[in-house]
């Protein structure tokens, strides 16, 4: 080998030391500045603990007055007259409509006039029964006379007592041309007017409904039923309902009643509530959310610890040397920030509320408070250190 080949293969030797000296520094310097995978995840925590809390289940409801009927009439004609404004509250007993009763008015003369004719058939049908059988007890009449008399003034009896009942008829007739309200409450737009023909039991003239208080219906599952009952027997006034994304009724309702069977298809039972409608807000046929509201000992958890995965829920428990576990729960009634656990915690258990995503099962944690004050008490002492 030639001095000139040997200084080569020492220059390519020395070359290749210093790369690879370079190279650990700089993969020594990279591993320098990446974070330590065995540090402590900063998190945030609690403690589980019971407390008294309010919670409202949801049912979709909807609002119906306690008494409501569509008005029609039981004549038909045309309509003379509308006693009333669109909308007003009206009494029990006040005139809504009219009804063309002049045909009706005639035909009761004439069946009065048929009266008439009738008891003068009567009058003399009775005469004539008298005389006969006076004659007949002194023996000077036919028997058969005296039997025709009695005939006669049964006939006269019978076409009277019809006569009456036509009458009677004919006057119920001129009666009903006349629409009253059947009880005190609003009435509706008037879905005809002066001038329209109506026709008996078919067309619908307007309809009448109570306001206040008023009814909101919702069905519950024939399970829960004995909750209703005894809210029913209480009285209380627990419920509320929410007809808008944030619009609560001010109003809290109590069970008026509740229906007498279950539905068979269902399985459930139908629930109606009464509320107060002062300023007849609550509208029948109005869609509404029924909140029942119950005050509890519940375990509580921040909603925000619980962790969904396929359909069941987890929280993240701190055990020994600040490891966590995930630990599977049921949940119970949830106010939003806050919700119950009904198994899967023990009062006293501390869990993650904040960090969750960061974690893994037997992941070390601290919190994040002490974190902080660890960093603070450390930049202290290398303050110290340089003076």
């Amino acid at each position: 080998m030639s001095l000139y080949t040997t200084h080569k293969i020492t220059g390519l030797a020395l070359l290749l030391a210093l790369a690879s000296c370079g190279g650990n520094k700089q993969k020594g310097g990279a591993m320098a500045g990446m974070p330590d995978p065995n540090a402590p995840i900063p998190v945030t925590d609690t403690v589980v603990g019971y407390s008294q809390a309010t919670f409202s289940d949801q049912f979709p409801g909807s609002v119906t007055a306690f008494q409501q009927v569509n008005l029609t009439p039981q004549v038909s004609g045309y309509v003379t007259g509308i006693h009333f404004r669109d909308g007003q509250k009206v009494s029990k007993g006040q005139l809504l409509y009219t009804i063309d009763d002049q045909v009706y008015s005639a035909n009761l003369s004439n069946a009065n006039a048929n009266i008439a004719v009738q008891q003068a058939a009567v009058d003399k049908a009775q005469k004539d029964y008298e005389r006969y059988h006076m004659l007949d007890k002194e023996d000077a009449i036919a028997k058969q006379q005296v039997d025709y008399a009695d005939a006669a003034l049964e006939s006269a009896k019978k076409q009277l007592a019809a006569a009456r009942a036509n009458a009677s008829s004919v006057h119920s007739n001129v009666r009903f041309t006349k629409i009253y309200a059947p009880f005190s409450g609003t009435v509706g737009i008037s879905q005809v007017r002066v001038g329209m023909a109506v026709f008996a039991g078919q067309s619908v003239l307007n309809t009448i409904s109570t306001n206040n208080p008023i009814a909101v219906d919702f069905n519950v599952d024939q399970i829960n039923i004995n909750r209703f009952i005894a809210l029913q027997q209480s009285k209380s006034n627990v419920f509320q309902i929410q007809l808008g994304a944030d619009s609560i009724y001010p109003h809290k309702g109590y069970v008026a009643m509740i229906d007498r069977a279950a539905d068979m298809q269902t399985g459930t039972v139908r629930v109606r509530l009464s509320f107060a409608n002062d300023n007849d807000r609550l509208k029948p046929g109005m869609n509404a959310t029924v909140l029942v509201g119950d005050q509890k000992n519940a375990l509580l958890i921040p909603s925000k610890a619980i962790v969904a995965q396929l359909g069941e829920f987890y929280v993240y428990v701190i055990g020994d040397s600040s490891k966590v576990s995930q630990r599977k729960i049921k949940q119970g009634n949830t106010s939003g920030r806050f919700t119950s656990i009904l198994s899967g915690l023990n009062n006293g258990d501390k869990i993650v509320v904040d960090g969750t995503q960061n974690l893994r099962e037997g992941a070390k944690v601290i919190n994040q408070k002490d974190m902080a004050a660890q960093q603070a008490a450390q930049g202290a002492q290398q303050g110290a250190g340089k003076k």
